[in-house]
C-alpha cells in the first residue's frame, strides 16, 4: 500500500514508519523537519510540511492508499487547538485528493472512554496537567467523526517503552476505572497496520492495552 504517515518524527510516528517498511508498503512521511528521521530505504520519501498550513500538505496527499495519523505535541499547559486544526487540513486534504482510510491515535480518557485511564489519570493528571491536551484531542476526535471518511480512533493507555509483542487488548471496554493500565508505542503502530487490512474497526473507536 501507499502510506502516509503524520507525526513520522514523533516516538510512535517512527515505529509506524519502521513497521510498514517491514512489510514492505510505500511510505510518504510528513513533517516539519523531516531531517531527524535518519532512514536509508527506497520505499521511504520524505517530505516537509505542516499540518497548520494547509498549501504545505498538498504534495503529500497524492495517491496515497491510506493515512496513519500520529500527531501530538508537549504544550500541555497553554490552551491550543494543534491537534484539532491541524486534523481539519488533514480532512480536507484527504477529502480533496480522494484519500478514504483514516486511521488516528488520541487517547483513552476522551470522551466516552472518560474515566478508563485510571484513577491517578482521572483525577489528576488530566485535570492539572493535561487538560488542555485532552481537550483538544476530544475536538480532534469530534472532527474526524464528523468526516465522510473511513476512519478508525485507536485510543491508547498510558505509553511505556517496549518492544511489539502482537499480546494486547482491545475494544470499546478496554481500560480500568482505578487501575492505569499500560502500552508500548511499538504495539500501538502494530495494531494500527493490521486495522489497515483487517478493518475490525471502522467507524469505531477501540482503546489499545495491555
Amino acid at each position: 500500500m501507499k502510506i502516509l504517515i503524520i507525526g513520522g518524527t514523533g516516538k510512535t510516528g517512527r515505529h509506524l514508519i519502521k513497521q510498514c517498511l517491514k512489510k514492505g508498503h510505500q511510505v510518504t512521511a510528513l513533517a516539519r523537519k523531516p531531517d531527524k528521521l535518519k532512514y536509508d530505504d527506497q520505499n521511504l520519501q520524505l517530505i516537509k510540511g505542516d499540518v497548520l498550513k494547509p498549501e504545505s500538505l498538498e504534495p503529500a496527499f497524492k495517491q496515497q492508499d491510506a493515512v496513519l495519523c500520529a500527531l501530538g505535541h508537549k504544550r500541555f499547559f497553554v490552551k491550543t487547538n494543534i491537534l484539532s486544526e491541524g486534523t481539519k487540513n488533514i480532512v480536507r486534504a484527504m477529502e480533496h485528493h480522494g484519500v478514504r482510510r483514516l486511521i488516528c491515535i488520541t487517547a483513552l480518557g476522551i470522551n466516552d472512554s472518560k474515566y478508563r485511564l485510571g484513577l491517578y489519570y482521572t483525577l489528576f493528571t488530566i485535570p492539572l496537567i493535561l487538560y488542555f491536551y485532552f481537550k483538544d484531542k476530544a475536538h480532534q476526535e469530534s472532527i474526524i467523526t464528523d468526516s465522510n471518511l473511513d476512519w478508525t480512533i485507536v485510543r491508547p493507555a498510558q505509553f511505556i517503552p517496549g518492544r511489539k509483542t502482537g499480546r494486547y487488548k482491545h475494544g470499546s471496554k478496554t481500560g480500568h476505572f482505578i487501575l492505569t493500565k499500560l502500552i508500548s508505542r511499538a504495539d500501538v503502530a502494530h495494531f494500527m497496520l493490521q486495522e489497515l487490512t483487517q478493518e475490525r474497526y471502522l467507524h469505531q473507536k477501540p482503546g489499545i492495552s495491555y
